[in-house]
C-alpha cells in the first residue's frame, strides 16, 4: 500500500460555501499514482468545514448558508464564548455538526466522485482567512 500526504493552503474565503474540488487535484499530483484506494482531506481548524454535495448549481451553496444560520444565529442569547466576536461561536458549532474531514474514494488516479459532486469548504467567519487542508491518500 501507498501513502501519500500534502498539506496545502486555501486563499482566504468569504463567509459561505464553496467549491474546493479543483483546488484539491490541481495541487496533490500524488492522486495520479494511486489505482485504487482513498483521499482523506482534512481541515485543521475549528471554525470551518467540509462536506461533499452538488457542485453545479451554486445556489445550493447559497442555501446550504442560509439554512445553517438559521438552525445557528449569530444572536443567540445564550452563547457564553463570545470574546472573538458573534460569528466565533456559531462557526465553531457548525464545524462540529458538518466535521472537518471527508472521505472520496480514488480510482484509476482520480477522485470517485458522483456526476453532480464536489469538495465544499463550508467558511463560517466573517474573516476565517487562510485555511490548511491536509491531504493524505491511500491505496494501490
Amino acid at each position: 500500500m501507498k501513502t501519500y500526504q500534502k498539506e496545502i493552503n486555501l486563499p482566504a474565503y468569504r463567509r459561505g460555501f464553496h467549491l474546493i474540488t479543483r483546488h484539491i487535484v490541481d495541487n496533490f499530483q500524488d492522486l495520479k499514482k494511486i489505482e485504487k484506494g482513498w483521499l482523506q482531506v482534512w481541515i485543521k481548524h475549528t471554525s470551518a468545514g467540509l462536506t461533499i454535495n452538488e457542485n453545479a448549481d451554486p445556489s445550493v451553496r447559497v442555501d446550504f448558508e442560509t439554512f445553517t444560520n438559521y438552525l445557528i444565529p449569530e444572536d443567540y442569547p445564550h452563547f457564553v464564548h463570545t470574546r472573538e466576536g458573534p460569528d466565533d461561536m456559531p462557526a465553531h458549532l457548525k464545524s462540529s455538526i458538518f466535521g472537518v474531514s471527508v472521505q472520496i474514494p480514488i480510482t484509476r488516479g482520480r477522485l470517485n466522485l458522483g456526476t453532480w459532486q464536489g469538495i465544499y469548504l463550508g467558511e463560517f467567519r466573517n474573516y476565517g482567512g487562510e485555511r490548511s487542508l491536509v491531504l493524505t491518500a491511500m491505496g494501490e
